[in-house]
């Protein structure tokens, strides 16, 4: 029974980079063996157990077989005759698929440590055109390490190409789909992850509306300035991503990706604002048309939700810049009004609204006059 340090944890060493996860495969074990040594078995697909003291995960060496369509199509098979080498065969990438000895020999069959020197993303084996989220895992280790200079090789740009045309990303689940976008809006070139999609053909099936040379570009500058933003949240990159599209076609792109409630809303919102924001004269803006706007984004209920809407406008719209200024000016005007104050002059029911949009009305006049700029 030998333990091997492997994947993330290998090739974040070797890239000189902080390791935050430590796999380990385990040769020559049976589940019975493990459990004797005190480890606790978890995860019911195959056999993965806990360090008793550092809670690490230790999984049998396993090789996968393919038996049907999509990612989930797949017998495993795990045993003490399993080698290392053979599960280390299994990985997508030769960079995942280096493995470190206890006494710190390096296991690399398949040449990663070269593919680091050369700054390669390559397949393992043919095996990796079983599995189509492989090609999301391609292009996000794309993205982490594109600073880093790494880039997707011809052959496995080839392969992943023929892999979308045969169908194969056809088959995946939105929600695996969504965790991969989710993970790689947030990678530290979160651009790379998009045009290697477009290049091997996956963004066509994917996300389709992106898919035209000129909403993609501006697709891209929208994520990259938000990204470029201190801790941009998910949402809000999201909606960067989907600020060319008409709202529309946003809204049923963000439902076919199941993307959460709260992703789905700001992108709707921004959409919905793009045209509008554009139609608005900055240099004499009507109070009544920044009042609806700011209706729109319910404001009043959700300022926090609004400060993402401006986040991503300013970036999805860079040329109107004073527009959104105006829109920023109007609200902190408007939410001065205080209901209770008309209260208790007597306001109430219908009347009592009619008082606060007026008041509002006045208030957005007064901030926005032309005067005061």
């Amino acid at each position: 029974m030998q333990a091997y340090l492997v994947g993330g944890a290998v090739r974040d060493e070797l890239l000189g980079l902080e390791v935050k996860d430590r796999d380990w495969v385990v040769v020559g074990a049976t589940p019975k063996e493990m459990l004797a040594n005190g480890f606790k078995q978890v995860g019911a697909d195959f056999p993965v157990f806990l360090h008793p003291r550092t809670r690490e995960e230790y999984a049998l060496a396993r090789t996968e077989r393919k038996q049907g369509r999509g990612y989930h199509g797949f017998t495993v098979y795990s045993a003490p005759d399993v080698t290392l080498e053979q599960d280390l065969k299994r990985r997508d990438l030769t960079i995942n698929a280096m493995a470190k000895a206890e006494n710190g020999d390096l296991v690399d069959p398949f040449e990663g440590r070269r593919d680091i020197e050369d700054r390669k993303l390559r397949h393992v084996s043919e095996a990796f055109a079983e599995d189509p989220l492989r090609i999301l895992r391609t292009a996000r280790f794309a993205a982490r390490f594109h600073p880093l200079g790494f880039s997707v090789c011809d052959q496995t740009m080839a392969l992943m190409k023929r892999m979308v045309d045969s169908g194969e990303v056809d088959h995946l689940v939105p929600e695996r789909v969504w965790q991969e976008f989710q993970r790689a809006l947030h990678e530290q070139a979160p651009e790379a992850f998009f045009e290697v999609l477009r290049d091997c053909g996956a963004l066509e099936v994917l996300i389709p509306e992106l898919a035209s040379e000129k909403v993609f570009q501006l697709a891209m500058a929208a994520l990259g300035c938000v990204h470029r933003r201190l801790h941009a949240e998910t949402e809000e990159r999201f909606a960067a991503l989907l600020s060319p599209l008409d709202a529309p076609v946003a809204k049923d792109r963000g439902k076919a990706l199941k993307a959460p409630n709260d992703c789905q809303n700001l992108a709707r919102l921004v959409t919905a604002f793009t045209p509008q924001i554009r139609d608005i004269d900055a240099q004499s803006p009507e109070a009544e048309t920044l009042l609806d706007l700011l209706d729109q984004a319910d404001v009043w209920r959700r300022p926090e939700r609004f400060s993402q809407l401006t986040k991503v406008l300013e970036c999805a719209l860079p040329g109107d810049s004073l527009t959104l200024d105006l829109l920023r000016t109007a609200s902190e005007a408007a939410t001065g009004v205080e209901p209770r104050t008309l209260l208790a002059q007597g306001y109430k029911g219908k009347e009592l609204g009619s008082a606060i949009r007026t008041e509002r009305l006045k208030r957005i006049g007064d901030a926005v006059a032309p005067t005061n700029h």
